[in-house]
């Protein structure tokens, strides 16, 4: 068996920045471990143009394989994110990381590149851990793909989220329906008209709408 390839590592920094000295402190403890197979640290003070070739607005930032990461991560954190490049995992994780640090943009990116990354998205509705702001995060998201095949796609997976057991999924996921514009999910829709929740009885009814006007008028 092959031993696991570790990830590269690009870390920015400036002299006058309060948190990138612990940053990279902590960067060279994982490559010192051999978590990091190799870093290369810049000073945008002295190489800018790093900077703006990367569209970098803020420092600490950094690349650890797929992932781009900004902010004072700890150790531990940052001892997590060697993991996952390692092994090629946490994309779910690096999406909720992404929305709770108001990067929408690259988020919908990444997802009409790859509309299984919206199944990975959408799966993070059935955890009660899930943080409101990335519940919210994942909201905005669909509303970008609204009526568009990326959205469409997902139609099964939202369907069956229609039978969490967590209200806020439930809810959730008949909102979605109705954005992905689907007639096929009448039926998932239509059963929630007599869930136990007002609101998502109501949220039903609103999608129900949406999806079948003959049925209400």
């Amino acid at each position: 068996m092959q031993p696991r390839k570790q990830a590269d590592a690009l870390l920015l920094i400036s002299s006058t920045c309060p948190h990138c000295a612990a940053v990279a402190d902590a960067m060279m403890r994982l490559v010192k471990s051999g978590r990091i197979a190799r870093l290369e640290i810049v000073n945008l003070d002295q190489r800018p143009e790093q900077a703006q070739r990367l569209g970098v607005r803020s420092v600490p930032w950094l690349r650890l394989g797929p992932f781009e990461l900004t902010g004072a991560l700890g150790y531990a954190e940052l001892e997590q994110w060697a993991e996952h490049a390692a092994a090629g995992t946490g994309f779910d994780d690096y999406a909720a990381y992404q929305l709770e640090h108001r990067q929408l943009d690259r988020v919908v990116e990444r997802v009409r590149n790859d509309p299984r990354q919206l199944q990975q998205l959408l799966d993070l509705l059935a955890d009660d851990e899930t943080s409101m702001g990335v519940r919210i995060g994942i909201g905005a998201v669909v509303e970008e793909l609204a009526g568009g095949e990326t959205l469409r796609q997902a139609v099964p997976l939202l369907e069956q989220l229609t039978l969490s057991a967590l209200p806020q999924t439930r809810a959730d996921a008949c909102h979605y329906l109705g954005l992905a514009g689907d007639r096929n999910a009448v039926a998932s829709v239509r059963r929630l008209l007599d869930d136990e929740q007002e609101d998502v009885r109501e949220i039903a009814a609103e999608t129900l709408t949406l999806l079948d006007p003959a049925a209400t008028s």
